[in-house]
């Protein structure tokens, strides 16, 4: 297999393996040569053959197993958001807002009513335009000029994003625990994904700056809200952070508020008045429901010009009706005030849930979003097994992870919508299964 293995760089060795890998040469398990007899076999020194398999493990084409050698990926599944299909287990790890809680947009519907859009029109319904760019006005610094894109979602736009910026193998900077969303999207583009450490006051400094030492051309973050740990930029941390990107105008800064309107904390942004390419990102799933696939985006100009690109050919539009739809919603003051609602109703029932965990000595922060980030004494892959046992479907926090370790010691929990005695069962069933794990891991 080495005689077929190719290239005199990095790049084009790791290229050799990944067309081998595609065609069925190697199959999954199969290993690749040592690093020192591959180097001797291309004639090259044996640091490229070591970036190229660097490559490899960042892509996920290969895994390093230290004496063992590195061997081809077995692939599997990719985690995604929402429900389990065909669980009969009480799905605690959806991610999902409370069905109960999206707005009705049959009144909508009617008043907006029927206006056929042709080709050669503004792609951005009028309306919905003045009122986003009111609202990413209030967001983005008054020193930066910037421009409105409409996507088909959070993660659409970020593909997109990252697409007219990037090549394969280029390093973006994610959050680490990330969203799923965020990682795959990064990993199937074939980025290599550089992980910047997150702590109770959103990205850390020191994570940022490594990223940056490392050689990212794009800076993905969640300013508050951060899925899965709750975690939002202080002002402070925001500050610091500015500071250092102050110093890379031409990184392109990526910020997904994704809860935005749900949110209880402040809005705290890293992209500064010297920033030359960035783009805020504001979807509406979670308020209006993730079947309304829309997002706005405020991004400098050549950055939007260079989104308006990725868009479908052809079309070059997300749907004029779904985009009056939003519009008629969110300038709507009853669906304004049920958001508002939504919002608290959130943060009490995460607060409360929290509460009853500390009663079984279960410490959790509440941060702000949809989950609760709870960490527990032993490796919660094992609690969440005994979870099952007890009729939950709970989400282990390794699966969130690209390097930090700790994270495989919480579970990521959605329990806004779940009734008093649900929720108690549940804070009980969490501490029997901690104990039971314990005992296993005694034993």
């Amino acid at each position: 297999m080495t005689a077929e293995i190719t290239g005199t760089t990095a790049g084009d060795i790791a290229d050799s393996v990944r067309e081998l890998v595609d065609r069925g040469a190697l199959a999954a398990g199969a290993p690749l040569p040592p690093v020192r007899t591959l180097a001797d076999d291309l004639g090259v020194n044996r640091n490229t053959v070591v970036a190229a398999y660097k490559q490899l493990t960042a892509a996920g084409v290969v895994v390093t197993r230290g004496r063992a050698g590195t061997r081809v990926a077995r692939r599997a599944p990719i985690a995604q958001e929402g429900f389990a299909q065909g669980s009969v287990l009480r799905d605690i790890g959806t991610g999902n807002p409370d069905p109960a809680l999206i707005p009705d947009p049959t009144p909508a519907l009617a008043r907006i009513g029927r206006r056929t859009v042709l080709y050669g029109e503004p792609v951005i319904d009028r309306g919905l335009e003045g009122w986003a760019r009111d609202w990413m006005r209030a967001a983005v610094d008054p020193a930066l000029e910037f421009r409105l894109t409409v996507t088909g979602g959070a993660s659409d736009a970020i593909e997109r994003l990252l697409a007219q910026t990037l090549t394969r193998d280029d390093a973006v900077a994610l959050e680490d625990p990330c969203f799923l969303s965020s990682m795959n999207t990064v990993r199937l583009g074939g980025y290599r994904p550089v992980p910047v450490p997150v702590d109770a006051e959103g990205m850390t400094v020191a994570g940022l700056q490594a990223a940056i030492a490392a050689g990212v051309r794009a800076v993905v973050c969640t300013p508050r809200a951060q899925n899965p740990t709750g975690a939002s930029l202080s002002a402070e941390r925001a500050a610091q952070l500015r500071a250092v990107l102050a110093e890379h105008p031409y990184l392109l800064v990526i910020e997904d508020d994704h809860f935005s309107l749900l949110s209880s904390r402040p809005f705290h942004s890293l992209i500064g008045p010297t920033q030359r390419r960035f783009a805020l990102i504001r979807s509406v799933s979670k308020f209006l429901g993730p079947d309304m696939c829309l997002a706005v985006t405020a991004s400098d100009p050549d950055t939007a010009e260079r989104l308006a690109t990725r868009l479908s050919p052809g079309t070059t539009w997300v749907s004029h009706l779904l985009q009056r739809l939003a519009h008629a919603q969110l300038t709507d003051e009853a669906v304004t005030d049920g958001i508002r609602s939504a919002a608290a109703h959130y943060a009490r029932a995460n607060a409360a849930f929290a509460d009853l965990l500390r009663g079984h000595d279960v410490e959790v922060a509440v941060g702000d979003g949809l989950n609760l980030w709870v960490r527990v004494p032993v490796p919660a892959r094992a609690v969440a097994e005994q979870l099952m046992r007890r009729g939950w479907l709970a989400r282990p926090g390794d699966e969130f992870v690209l390097a930090d370790d700790d994270a495989a010691a919480h579970l990521r929990l959605t329990v806004h919508d779940l009734s008093d005695d649900q929720a108690r069962r549940l804070a009980a069933d969490i501490h029997a299964a901690v104990e039971a794990a314990r005992l296993l891991k005694v034993g």
